[in-house]
């Protein structure tokens, strides 16, 4: 955020530049100020709104709500920003809009919501693309469906902190790829929602129930057969698990690329991580120039179909759930003579019997499609079902994950972030909301 404000403090005095690339560089400037006040409104609730005149930082009290000032900062960018992108990495109206119909849904504002994203769907230059893995790939980067990228890179003269380093932590632990450190494992309760039943279609209120098998407790040279029921396919472009290929560093051999499975399970992170020979050059194994796909177009598409929900409309609800279904059938792991490395089945809907229903299709649908890149705790606040779902989650998982036990989700507490001690400690907990 200070860095933006000094964007826009320089831009504002420039002489060297005309109007119209101060109204272009004002925009980005304002969006970016928008998406980080966003992500931290998103994480704390009551957080001060810092703009360019601002001085003190450090004494700024958060008793306002932040949403007018960041649906304004976009409005701005809406305003002053191209269509068109002069570099892949910057923002674009199409930006802006999309993260002010995000800013809407997070208020439950489905109206103004509906008029952004309807524009984006019937005017924008965006589409699904034809295979679901594209999004996370480096030779795919930047494609139809991205609509906001944070850009990476390695080989670039630095150290590789534009890398992705952030995610250095979340390699295969010991012999996988990067060779550190096993963090950000799936759960168990994640790999039993992509399996689907006898029609393709997702187990909405059973997926639970039943775990899909893994090599828990097996050593790598064990024998082990991975799930044999049917499964969406989307489950092994997201989890990496034993006895399916990882991208193309061989197949996943299980105990050896899990720092302990007995503490967080049996799975490794797989989204975003590159294929062998992908990151020339890079100056560390874990050092990926792997984008962040930040916002994409199958998110607004099921922002969209959220929309159509709440007004009842579920035949708009049902064709853009079905597109995503139709979608993620087209993209397959395969081994390595061709085959399917499991046995996958995935297929659209046929019709949404009632609006609850098509309320649980559409959030299911969006945990599915956008599982692990940083959406499902945001979106379980904002549905107001975080309590229900999370207590449910932890109900069964804290049985195989004992470091869960005692843990439970509190309403109206655990839906933000504590604020930090040492802000407290600096301003005072009577100023601090």
């Amino acid at each position: 955020i200070s860095r933006s404000n000094d964007a826009i403090r320089i831009i504002q005095k420039a002489v060297d530049m005309n109007e119209a690339e101060k109204s272009q560089a004002l925009g980005e400037a304002y969006f970016l100020r928008a998406w980080y006040h966003f992500e931290a409104k998103k994480m704390w609730n009551m957080v001060p709104f810092v703009n360019e005149t601002v001085t003190d930082y450090i004494n700024l009290p958060n008793d306002k709500d932040i949403w007018p000032n960041i649906e304004a900062d976009l409005q701005f960018s809406i305003d002053n920003l191209a269509t068109t992108k002069a570099d892949v990495g910057r923002a674009s109206k199409w930006s802006a809009k999309a993260l002010l119909a995000k800013v809407h849904m997070y208020q439950q504002d489905h109206a103004a919501a509906k008029v952004l994203l309807s524009d984006i769907i019937a005017s924008g230059p965006f589409k699904l693309v034809d295979n679901f893995h594209d999004n996370f790939r480096i030779s795919t980067e930047n494609n139809s469906e991205s609509v906001f990228e944070v850009q990476m890179s390695v080989a670039d003269g630095g150290n590789g902190n534009n890398g992705s380093w952030g995610d250095s932590y979340n390699f295969p632990y010991g012999s996988g790829p990067g060779g550190c450190c096993g963090f950000f494992q799936p759960s168990q309760n994640l790999a039993n929602a992509f399996k689907t039943d006898a029609d393709g279609l997702p187990l909405l209120t059973t997926f639970n129930d039943v775990d899909v098998k893994n090599d828990e407790g097996l050593a790598a040279a064990d024998a082990f057969t991975p799930y044999e029921g049917t499964v969406d396919p989307r489950l092994d472009w997201t989890v990496g698990r034993r006895g399916i290929p990882f991208l193309n560093w061989g197949v996943h051999p299980g105990k050896t690329w899990i720092r302990d499975q007995s503490f967080a399970g049996p799975y490794t992170f797989k989204k975003f991580f590159a294929y062998s020979g992908e990151n020339a050059g890079a100056e560390s194994p874990r050092a990926n120039s792997n984008n962040y796909r930040a916002i994409r177009y199958a998110d607004i598409l099921l922002m969209r179909a959220e929309v159509a929900v709440e007004e009842n409309d579920l035949a708009t609800a049902l064709d853009i759930v079905n597109q995503i279904r139709r979608r993620a059938a087209n993209d397959i792991v395969t081994q390595s003579d061709g085959k399917p490395a499991a046995n996958y089945l995935v297929k659209p809907y046929s019709a949404f019997a009632n609006q609850e229903y098509a309320r649980n299709a559409v959030r299911f649908e969006r945990r599915v499609e956008l599982a692990m890149e940083g959406h499902r705790h945001f979106d379980l606040v904002r549905w107001g079902v975080a309590d229900v779902v999370l207590n449910a989650y932890l109900k069964k998982e804290m049985i195989k994950r004992t470091y869960l036990n005692g843990a439970v989700f509190s309403k109206g507490k655990s839906e933000y972030f504590p604020i930090p001690q040492t802000q407290i400690d600096i301003m005072g907990a009577d100023i601090l909301k």
